[in-house]
């Protein structure tokens, strides 16, 4: 018979195990005040591509584009960074920082932006977050890059995502376009794009709800 110590166990279990489903959410009162409403635009390239701003890792060139929005204090976006790291060579990955979670979201995204190397200002920063030290220090003189952020998140917001880190591009092998709420492991996400996952690839990613 279960003793009632672990029956109180219980619902704290099945909390933790609903935090490993979706990707990251705003903390009421800690992003930006902007409550999660249906879409009233479209997702679509175009619209990232003229309002958002965000740095690129992988293939400059690439005729392939992801679209990441992420932030900077999300757990999961930075696994999402890590496993698209093996799939650079296939595509360019813009990471676009927005401000849901907590004060250091807009001021961390802000600085990335202001980086003179975003990528390795980014790796910093993650391995920092791993380290459970809370990332890169907040940059100075970054209003500018935190109106972006700003802007940035509007756009999330208006597309009807409600979580991070969320994903757009159009699928290699077909030309749809495609989105995706959550992290991916680096297979999962090779195929969600279209592209060739690398021999080794990692295998079920990791997701969680931080509210």
């Amino acid at each position: 018979m279960m003793s009632k110590r672990f029956l109180k166990f219980i619902p704290a279990a099945l909390i933790a195990a609903s935090l490993l489903i979706a990707g990251c959410n705003e903390a009421p009162g800690t992003g930006t005040g902007t409550p999660a409403k249906a879409a009233s635009t479209p997702v679509s390239m175009a619209a990232i591509a003229a309002e958002a701003k965000g740095f690129t890792a992988g293939t400059i060139m690439s005729a392939r584009t992801v679209y990441v929005f992420f932030d900077a204090q999300c757990p999961h976006c930075g696994a999402l960074w890590e496993a698209a790291k093996p799939l650079n060579s296939q595509a360019k990955f813009v990471w676009i920082p927005v401000g849901l979670l907590n004060p250091s979201s807009t001021a961390q995204g802000a600085t990335l932006l202001a980086a003179k190397d975003p990528v390795a200002a980014m790796d910093e920063h993650e391995a920092s977050m791993q380290a459970q030290r809370g990332g890169i220090s907040a940059g100075s003189d970054i209003e500018a890059q935190k109106a972006v952020v700003a802007k940035n998140t509007e756009l999330l917001t208006r597309f009807g995502f409600t979580s991070v880190p969320s994903i757009v591009a159009t699928q290699a092998q077909t030309g749809a376009l495609v989105t995706h709420e959550g992290t991916l492991s680096t297979a999962d996400l090779a195929a969600l794009l279209g592209l060739q996952p690398p021999a080794g690839s990692p295998g079920e990613p990791g997701n969680s709800s931080a509210k």
